[in-house]
């Protein structure tokens, strides 16, 4: 990976700045939703103590039964079809039954379902009539209570017997409506809106199960009550939504409306809010709106005491409803529950100003520093790149470093951070080693120099030593020393043919010559030295002309054949080839022997590099300068010297590439 990548990865850590930032708006919207939550039951309680105040027709504490305005109009018949809009707040009676209670300006309505798989009957006027299955209907006004006993032998309509004195304002007949099946049965009824009840009582009594048959449940009637909702339209605050409920839950008035608190915002800012930053908000429920009783968890909350708070998402695109349900009177026996909503579109769309300007804040701030790194980055590799690249050209092709790029003129030499003690390092080493590389390349023209003279001596002295007339015995030591003599004098002047060579090549006048003549040549003088080896010459039909130095090409062929007689054996086999390519032509030598060791492969070419084991008394010396020579008559050549083990693993290939020497114009 990169310098560039890794720190552009680094600088992904500070998007850790934006997810504390979006942390940090949470928990803000949650203060925020907090406080408005406090505001709102502060308010909530101010409305219910003025209800209290001022005398409100509040229920008294304890259950009753709810009438709920009748939706359709209301057929005595017995079946429920017209109560349908109305059942899902029935009202238990008893065990197995329920109770719907309704009035409209045609008068109020009772309908009773009892389940009951077996059952006793009997009409209301049968004297056994108590002790089968009936109902016990209670009525009661100012003047006081009447009871009725409803029962029926056999589905159809029916009239209530009285079972109590007169009472004023209470009838003496009640006509009602029977009808079962085998499930159980129903009784509907309807009394005149005159009436003006107050309370009622319900009784089922079961003949095979026995008990009180006059028993009744008796509880005051609870009713949506305007007198009430004109007092919270007095006291509601605006773009509130009020309304009384009874400690059962049944709405008793209400008053106002939500406001739409400002303005609307666009489908994106309500994904944010919802995804982001919303906690804890609970789904609408549109029907809780025109519900006449609210089982919600506030309002029973509230019915035991405790004021509590509740957030909605609202009916309308990002809007958020915050619910406050106080007790009303005293909070141990409450007499209601008063539930104040207020809609707002504040909190998301300061929740939300807040996020995006955060994230903004953020993502430039990020943009701004991943620019920053990039390009310091991009600098920073950049020097580094000149860093590599100075290294990479302080050492030429034949092995010296280039003085132009040491000491103060290695670049970034002069910079004042690491990187400039970096190359500053790298230049006090290039310098060390470019001393000693020197050194390496004139020990041998300085050994040969100073060798000569003692050489000298040491062969004239054993001249004298050899007309001195020495003892028999002695005549083999001085052969020994003459032999040594010998290979010294090879060495010194291998040593200075080397530089000599190193001058001729530079030296080397190019002229147009046949090159395959060249090859021709150099095969058929090389074949009284391969001894028992076999030498084959591949050549190309038509000439190959290059113009090159054809004296320098054929010395390196006298390096190269050298080098692979070593290492052919006796019954081997070398095979000396030339071919045209693009640019020029290569001249190849292949012979059968071990493999080039794949460690040495690419310093073969090298001054002073040798494969050969140490030389036996009497070999000659190998200083590992004839294929360094090679080198350089192919890069004379304007080409490049290669070797490489055959595909088969029998031998290695010596490659000599040619592209020709440049042509010298005559000013």
């Amino acid at each position: 990976m990169t310098l560039r990548r890794k720190l552009l990865l680094v600088a992904l850590c500070t998007l850790a700045l934006p997810v504390a930032g979006w942390l940090y708006v949470r928990q803000m919207e949650t203060l925020l939703r907090e406080g408005q939550a406090q505001a709102l039951v502060a308010s909530a309680r101010a409305v219910a103590r003025s209800l209290v105040a001022i005398g409100a027709p509040l229920p008294a504490a304890g259950d009753g039964w709810y009438v709920q305005p009748a939706v359709n109009p209301i057929t005595i018949d017995g079946y429920g079809d017209d109560w349908a809009p109305m059942t899902p707040w029935s009202q238990p009676l008893g065990t197995r039954g329920k109770l719907l209670l309704a009035s409209d300006a045609n008068g109020f309505y009772l309908y009773a379902d009892i389940r009951c798989a077996r059952r006793t009957r009997a009409d209301a006027d049968d004297p056994g009539a108590l002790h089968a299955d009936h109902l016990i209907l209670l009525l009661g006004n100012a003047a006081g209570q009447r009871r009725y006993l409803i029962a029926s032998a056999a589905p159809g309509p029916l009239e209530a017997l009285p079972l109590d004195a007169p009472v004023p304002g209470l009838p003496d007949r009640i006509d009602a409506w029977w009808q079962e099946d085998g499930s159980g049965y129903r009784v509907e009824l309807r009394l005149s809106p005159a009436l003006a009840l107050d309370r009622l009582g319900v009784g089922v009594y079961d003949g095979l199960a026995g008990g009180d048959p006059l028993a009744a449940d008796v509880r005051p009637l609870l009713r949506y009550s305007d007198a009430l909702s004109h007092e919270l339209a007095r006291l509601a605050p605006d773009n509130m939504h009020v309304r009384v409920l009874a400690p059962g839950g049944w709405l008793l008035a209400q008053s106002g409306r939500l406001g739409s608190g400002g303005r609307q915002p666009g489908w994106f800012a309500s994904l944010v809010y919802r995804s982001l930053l919303a906690d804890r908000l609970q789904d609408a429920e549109p029907w809780a709106e025109q519900a006449p009783r609210l089982d919600l968890p506030e309002v029973l909350k509230a019915r035991a005491g405790t004021p509590a708070t509740v957030w909605r998402w609202g009916e309308q695109r990002g809007t958020v409803v915050l619910t406050a349900a106080v007790p009303i009177g005293a909070p141990r026996h409450p007499s209601g529950v008063l539930l104040l909503q207020q809609a707002s579109r504040a909190v998301p769309l300061l929740a939300n100003r807040a996020l995006f300007g955060l994230l903004l804040t953020s993502f430039g701030v990020l943009l701004a520093a991943g620019i920053v790194l990039f390009a310091f980055a991009t600098r920073l590799s950049l020097r580094l790149g000149r860093l590599r690249d100075a290294a990479e050209r302080a050492q030429l092709d034949d092995g010296r470093l280039d003085g132009h790029l040491l000491g103060s003129h290695f670049p970034m030499a002069d910079a004042e951070d690491e990187i400039g003690d970096l190359a500053r390092s790298f230049a006090r080493l290039f310098e060390v080693v470019g001393g000693y590389t020197d050194y390496l390349r004139t020990l041998a023209s300085k050994l040969s120099h100073e060798l000569n003279t003692p050489l000298a001596i040491v062969k004239s002295s054993l001249d004298n030593l050899e007309h001195a007339g020495l003892p028999p015995a002695a005549q083999p030591y001085l052969a020994r020393a003459r032999d040594g003599t010998a290979r010294l004098g090879a060495l010194v002047r291998a040593m200075s043919e080397s530089s000599r060579m190193e001058r001729a090549i530079a030296a080397a006048e190019p002229e147009d010559v046949d090159l395959r003549e060249v090859v021709r040549g150099c095969a058929e003088a090389y074949r009284p030295l391969a001894g028992s080896r076999r030498l084959e010459c591949v050549l190309p039909e038509a000439p190959l002309r290059l113009h090159c130095a054809p004296e320098p090409i054929a010395q390196a062929l006298d390096k190269l054949f050298d080098n692979a007689l070593s290492f052919t054996p006796p019954d081997g086999w070398l095979r000396l080839s030339l071919h045209a390519v693009e640019g020029g032509a290569e001249i190849e030598l292949a012979n059968q022997g071990p493999p080039l060791p794949a460690a040495m492969q690419g310093r073969l070419f090298d001054s002073l590099v040798s494969l050969r084991d140490k030389a036996t008394p009497g070999d000659a010396p190998h200083l590992g300068l004839g294929l360094y020579v090679v080198r350089l008559v192919a890069e004379r050549h304007r080409g490049v010297a290669a070797a490489r083990n055959l595909d088969d693993g029998s031998g290695v290939a010596f490659s000599l590439r040619l592209r020709g020497m440049p042509r010298q114009r005559l000013g």
